[in-house]
């Protein structure tokens, strides 16, 4: 037996007369990420729409803003305390978005979210991109470089998504990149620093049953990134304009990222991160019975990444590997019947 690394991944390379007793472990070991396959228990969002510069992009931010924390809240499950709404203007509900009230959103969120939660944060509105170091993102007042929203990522825990959907975004996605990030940005350039059109089909994306492509009844971050790219592409083209922002995601930590329609060592974490967490299991006083259904969660999850892997794994080891899975799968099904 031999043991080769790709893409991330440890993979265990099996004789021909061994597999059908051990089979890959490409699919349960996920070295890139170092998380558990266990998903993630909780979500947290912090959504953030800068200072809009005219009434008529304030206008537009608001209502891209509201959509998006009604979709986080009311369709998502996010509790109400666990989304924080920064905003140009304060409401009883949101706080002013300036460089003091991110810093404390990101104090709390450290001090609340566990390494076994997901963090979304969304960034809506005008950005500038120099160059990488001086980047920035537009707040009320002083505004934080690409370099301080990379010093409050950093100590946290938990994985967490970034989506710059702003102008001027591109350098954020080097600048953020690391181990258990995904960063996506409206901008494939430096040099790309329109107004962008992202948001509205980033956010209508999580609203849009069209946008589950795999058809399994859980947005990935992948799913609602591709759905955007294809909408923003298709807005350029129907106007018969030059696009001029191509969305890119990064999530191996290396800062570089690709575009939705492009091949590359990028997407396959996004594949199964989630924006919706997956639903708690209840304490049924039975051990035996929780125990069973906290294995039937972990199976689901690796077989999500069995089946985002497949084009990496040999046709045969992936049948075998998705046969074993599926085995154990129904074994515990069974066994939670017979205990019904």
């Amino acid at each position: 037996m031999g043991t080769t690394a790709k893409l991330g991944i440890t993979m265990i390379v099996v004789p021909t007369w061994r597999r059908g007793v051990t089979v890959i472990l490409a699919t349960v070991a996920c070295v890139l990420l170092g998380q558990p396959l266990a998903r993630a228990a909780d979500r947290f969002a912090l959504v953030v729409t800068g200072a809009s510069g005219g009434p008529q992009y304030a206008e537009r931010y608001d209502a891209w803003r509201v959509s998006l924390v009604s979709l986080l809240r009311d369709t998502y499950g996010y509790p109400e305390d666990h989304v924080t709404v920064l905003a140009e203007s304060a409401t009883s509900s949101e706080h002013v978005a300036n460089r003091e009230n991110v810093r404390t959103a990101f104090t709390r969120l450290r001090a609340r979210a566990t390494a076994a939660d997901t963090i979304v944060i969304i960034l809506i509105g005008h950005g500038a991109s120099v160059d990488g170091d001086t980047a920035k993102f537009n707040l009320v007042g002083p505004d934080l470089s690409v370099r301080e929203w990379a010093d409050l990522i950093r100590p946290l825990t938990s994985r967490v998504v970034v989506v710059n959907a702003a102008s001027g975004s591109f350098p954020y996605l080097e600048t953020l990149a690391g181990r258990n990030r995904l960063v996506i940005t409206a901008n494939d350039s430096a040099a790309q620093q329109f107004e962008t059109v992202m948001p509205e089909f980033f956010i209508d994306a999580l609203g849009n049953a069209a946008a589950d492509a795999d058809k399994n009844g859980k947005l990935s971050v992948w799913e609602a990134f591709s759905f955007a790219s294809a909408a923003v592409k298709r807005s350029f083209e129907e106007r018969g304009q030059l696009a001029t922002e191509r969305p890119l995601l990064d999530d191996t930590g290396d800062g570089q990222g690709r575009e939705a329609e492009s091949a590359g060592a990028d997407g396959f974490i996004a594949q199964t991160t989630y924006f919706r967490a997956d639903p708690v299991i209840p304490d049924s006083g039975n051990p035996e019975i929780d125990a069973l259904r906290r294995r039937r969660a972990v199976l689901e999850g690796e077989i999500d990444q069995l089946r985002v892997r497949k084009e990496t794994i040999a046709p045969e080891q992936y049948e075998n590997a998705l046969e074993k899975l599926l085995i154990e799968l129904a074994q515990i099904d069974r066994r939670l019947r017979n205990r019904s």
